[in-house]
């Protein structure tokens, strides 16, 4: 077992529902149950049992929960003598995307970084936001998350994940029984953007643009719950990527619609200042980030 199931049977135990594990965890539904399942098949054994719609410990369930507890404390001990003794570095690292859509699993992960790392203070600079390799190249910020890979010998880039953008539209929208759209369906559609200008919205770069198909009326809201609400009234459609549209699937009268036969993917990037000297911290935060982000995308 590995301790990311160790972590995750904690947290059940601990929060008292699998919801509230989720909170604590930053897990979808899916990848919780996903890594629950895993951890079992490994043991062999059921580690919980449903009753009444709760979820209670068997009897591997209860040692392994014992024994959970005693390695995540100790493991919490250890990095914490660690951060003293190695990483008590202050100093402060500014960040920012190409994308608002980013700032939603962004934060997340910022947090966690910080419970490692108390005494770096990390900004998000939410006006470099669609120009973060100009603010990188200006030392606005020190690390951008971008899709665009801007040939520059003074900037290096390192993979971070990789995601599909698909289309939200209503349950009742022509496009709702569809396998995919394609670019000529876009002529006679509203096409709701977060914001203006064009070249930076990737369903029109990597899947309009090349086509030579405009949409017959374009409106930028920076909002994307208003624009969801708008989606849901059949009043235009919005490309997203998919695991940010996917919690929103659930509850609301809207879906998901693959764009193109083969989908657009779009891999995003960590870029850095190349021949810069940074301290210790930075290179942890990176590898950091890094780690983080393959547990989400990879489960």
């Amino acid at each position: 077992m590995e301790i990311r199931h160790l972590k995750l049977i904690k947290a059940i135990v601990e929060e008292g529902s699998i919801t509230k594990a989720i909170d604590k965890l930053h897990l979808t539904q899916s990848a919780l149950s996903h890594q629950l399942k895993e951890a079992e098949y490994q043991l062999g054994t059921a580690i919980f049992l449903r009753m009444n719609k709760k979820l209670i410990l068997t009897k591997a369930g209860e040692k392994i929960y014992e024994t959970a507890s005693e390695i995540l404390d100790k493991l919490s001990e250890t990095q914490s003598q660690i951060k003293q003794m190695v990483f008590g570095e202050h100093g402060e690292i500014r960040i920012s995307t190409e994308c608002f859509s980013s700032y939603r699993w962004l934060p997340s992960v910022l947090k966690q970084f910080h419970l490692l790392y108390p005494n770096v203070e990390l900004k998000i600079v939410a006006e470099a936001t669609h120009i973060p390799l100009q603010k990188l190249l200006e030392n606005v910020i020190d690390v951008g998350i971008v899709t665009d890979q801007l040939k520059d010998n003074n900037i290096k880039y390192m993979e971070l994940f990789q995601d599909e953008v698909v289309m939200a539209v209503s349950e009742n929208h022509a496009w709702a029984n569809k396998k995919y759209v394609t670019a000529e369906d876009f002529s006679n559609e509203h096409l709701l953007i977060h914001s203006l200008p064009m070249e930076t919205v990737t369903v029109h770069q990597f899947f309009l643009a090349p086509a030579k198909v405009t949409p017959k009326k374009i409106t930028p809201m920076p909002l994307t719950e208003a624009s969801l609400e708008m989606v849901k009234a059949d009043m235009g459609v919005m490309s997203m990527a998919k695991w940010a549209l996917l919690p929103h699937l659930k509850n609301n009268p809207i879906k998901a619609v693959k764009i193109g036969k083969n989908g657009v993917k779009i891999k995003h990037f960590i870029a850095i200042r190349e021949n810069q000297e940074y301290p210790n911290y930075f290179h942890h935060f990176i590898t950091f980030l890094q780690n983080e982000i393959n547990m989400q995308w990879n489960i």
